[in-house]
């Protein structure tokens, strides 16, 4: 039978792959890469540079393909279609890729930036594409290092402090207001910024973007002051490299909810 393994590759760093993914790499005959357009092609060459750096030339091929396009002004009632239409055009996709590029005992694998288990598809794309019984396949994901993990390490905090909660969101959920009874919030896919809405209360934000590559920033202290500079650098490094991955970190002081 086909074998597909999802591997997370983590945030960007190739020395933050694991034995584990290490592994999985090597015995991959066949690597399928999405790539998202000439603003991200950093994305498809950091993969390339893992995999030269990793798996021995000549024991493997990388397939390139284009990402179908999301609609991504869609919001309010239509977010979720919108999201649901993406993701059937990726099953089409992806049903394409297995059926034609791997063979009957092959192996082909999807590098996942992160964790493939933390806001990502590809999981849910390839049930899809096992529930419509075109083609069978087996799959084993191997878990990588989130741009979470690798976010508090860069700032030397933790995650949520001693016998209290942390929840990870959006930033369309983070507009909507912060979580009752949770003072460490951390926010992911925030493509408007969201933390700009508490710059008025008493918050610490830990930011960090590109972390684990050459381009990383990371800026910290009091979300009143940070604001300012996270907005400025956020805005200067997107017009110069065509996109941003940023991830940050809400705590709330004590008493202040």
């Amino acid at each position: 039978m086909r074998k597909i393994h999802v591997i997370g590759i983590g945030a960007g760093d190739p020395e933050q792959l694991t034995l584990q993914a290490v592994r999985a790499l090597r015995s991959t005959d066949v690597f399928f890469v999405l790539d998202k357009g000439e603003a991200k092609a950093d994305l498809v060459r950091l993969r390339r540079e893992m995999l030269e750096t990793h798996v021995p030339e000549g024991t493997y091929r990388v397939v390139e393909v284009r990402d179908p396009e999301r609609d991504r002004g869609a919001g309010g009632a239509a977010y979720s279609p919108a999201v649901g239409d993406w993701r059937s055009a990726r099953a089409d996709l992806y049903e394409r890729l297995i059926t034609g590029e791997v063979g009957e005992d092959g192996s082909g694998a999807f590098l996942v930036w992160g964790d493939p288990a933390l806001y990502d598809s590809t999981l849910g794309i390839l049930e899809e594409v096992l529930e419509r019984g075109a083609v069978e396949f087996a799959y084993d994901v191997v878990p990588g290092i989130s741009s979470v993990s690798s976010l508090v390490a860069r700032h030397r905090t933790g995650l949520n402090r001693v016998a209290r909660p942390v929840q990870i969101t959006t930033g369309r959920r983070l507009a909507e207001g912060l979580p009752e009874g949770v003072d460490d919030v951390v926010v992911m896919l925030d493509a408007h910024q969201a933390f700009r809405h508490y710059a008025d209360q008493d918050i610490d934000i830990y930011w960090g973007a590109y972390l684990g590559t050459p381009d990383e920033i990371l800026v910290s202290g009091p979300i009143a002051e940070a604001a300012p500079r996270i907005e400025r650098l956020r805005a200067e490094a997107r017009e110069r490299k065509g996109w941003i991955m940023d991830t940050y970190l809400l705590r709330r002081h004590p008493g202040d909810g």
